[in-house]
């Protein structure tokens, strides 16, 4: 056997191919489920006589729960592989959507959505793709990244429409129904036949990396288990860099999805058709795939901090217009403009933490970071939703959202991009 220059045998695709456009597929379903929340808000409220503060605490649970699984999957992923993680949390995740097709109560809600669905989201969420995608290449790391979670991104812009449509000729419930079925079918097919979990699987090394492997006598692979220098959580946590990001996490999960779930309702309030808010949400999933194709390769070649600083700059001046000014026009800016920062810190977060942390870690540390990002998401989607049912406006979220999209942009300057040194070695 021989090696081709990328790592892969000559004469053969580099089977890193076949593990992104896998992940790309099971992103590109997986986001329309999770976003389609958003558009069924409504519905939802009119027939069950929910306010947007209960709902909204349903999404709070899920992301607690959400969160509290990506420690788990990122654990698991790090020990076992990618494999079982993701099809024990497709059929976790699968089989609470399509239970919610019998729910009549708020607590059946909140056990369906907040609990069951949630726990299977970890194993399905773009931090484990962005750790999996890490371990097959090295060559072009950021973009990548980029492109396997711009399924994430091709997945609202084309699948919430589609789900506004079939959402007014059949029904929330059946919607929930259909976006269970589809998960279950794709995940568990693409995982079980092509998911690998990293190139010593199948011999091979990280695209783009000739040092990774050494060949012994007898011609197998031999792939070390850590690269000297890399730490681990407990270690990590021992430094400020990890702490200044994770306050960032923090912070950019809140505007996610204060903005991502209340989006269709925001607009709405002012007078905009459902019609228009869902092709609005869909429009400002497609722009956060602009952002993360400029931001990926842009990491390659200027360091993640800037363009993560940046997105948040973008994202105070984006509050600061909608508080403004809330006509058609506007909304729209605001929808496209947010909608361009929102997954930059998917691909830049996982290359941030593997410069400064190394990745032999990588699946513990993203996790720990990401819970913090995801529990951030869903307490400021609660309050968002309690905020209104007080005061009958987002305004007071959207000004607090502005304060904490500026605290985000000074903090992001302040990490250290560089190769952190375990305390016992300093």
């Amino acid at each position: 056997m021989t090696y081709s220059k990328e790592g892969n045998f000559s004469g053969h695709l580099y089977y890193g191919w076949y593990i992104l456009a896998s992940s790309f597929i099971i992103l590109f379903f997986n986001s329309g489920a999770r976003t389609s929340f958003g558009v069924l808000f409504k519905p939802m409220i009119a027939e069950l006589g929910w306010n947007r503060g209960s709902i909204s605490l349903a999404f709070f649970l899920n992301m607690i729960f959400f969160a509290l699984s990506i420690v788990v999957a990122g654990k698991f992923y790090d020990r076992y592989g990618p494999k079982w993680v993701i099809a024990i949390s497709t059929v976790l995740i699968s089989s609470g959507y399509i239970l919610i097709f019998l729910i009549d109560s708020l607590w059946q809600f909140y056990i369906c959505y907040g609990i069951l669905a949630a726990l299977g989201m970890g194993g399905t969420s773009a931090p484990l793709f962005a750790a999996l995608m890490s371990k097959w290449f090295t060559k072009w790391r950021g973009l990548i990244i980029s492109l396997a979670l711009s399924g994430n991104c091709l997945g609202q812009f084309v699948l919430i429409p589609l789900f506004s449509l079939f959402t007014l000729r059949y029904g929330w419930r059946a919607s929930y129904l259909f976006i269970g079925l589809i998960m279950f079918v794709v995940n568990i097919t693409l995982t079980l036949l092509v998911i690998k979990k990293d190139p010593d699987d199948l011999s091979q090394r990280p695209y783009g990396r000739l040092d990774y492997a050494k060949v012994g006598k007898t011609g197998e692979t031999i792939c070390p288990e850590e690269v000297p220098g890399d730490l681990g959580l407990r270690d990590a946590m021992k430094t400020g860099s990890f702490w200044l990001f994770t306050l960032v996490m923090f912070i950019c999960g809140g505007g996610d999805f204060l903005v991502a779930i209340h989006l269709v309702p925001f607009v709405t309030d002012q007078g905009i058709s459902s019609t228009t808010a869902s092709n609005m949400l869909a429009w400002f999933g497609l722009m956060s795939l602009a952002g993360i194709l400029i931001a990926g390769p842009a990491s390659d070649v200027i360091g993640n901090k800037i363009p993560i600083a940046l997105t948040f700059l973008l994202r105070f001046l984006s509050f600061i217009l909608i508080l403004h000014d809330q006509s058609l026009t506007s909304s729209y800016i605001f929808a496209l403009t947010f909608g361009f920062t929102f997954l930059i810190t998917g691909p830049l977060s996982t290359t941030l933490v593997g410069r400064i942390y190394g990745f032999s870690h990588i699946g513990i540390i993203s996790g720990f970071i990401n819970t913090i990002h995801f529990f951030g998401g869903g307490l400021w989607t609660y309050l968002g939703g309690l905020i209104f049912d007080q005061t009958g406006s987002y305004r007071l979220a959207f000004i607090l959202s502005a304060v904490m999209a500026l605290v985000a942009f000074l903090s992001s300057l302040l990490i250290t991009e560089k190769k952190a040194i375990r305390p016992q070695d300093s």
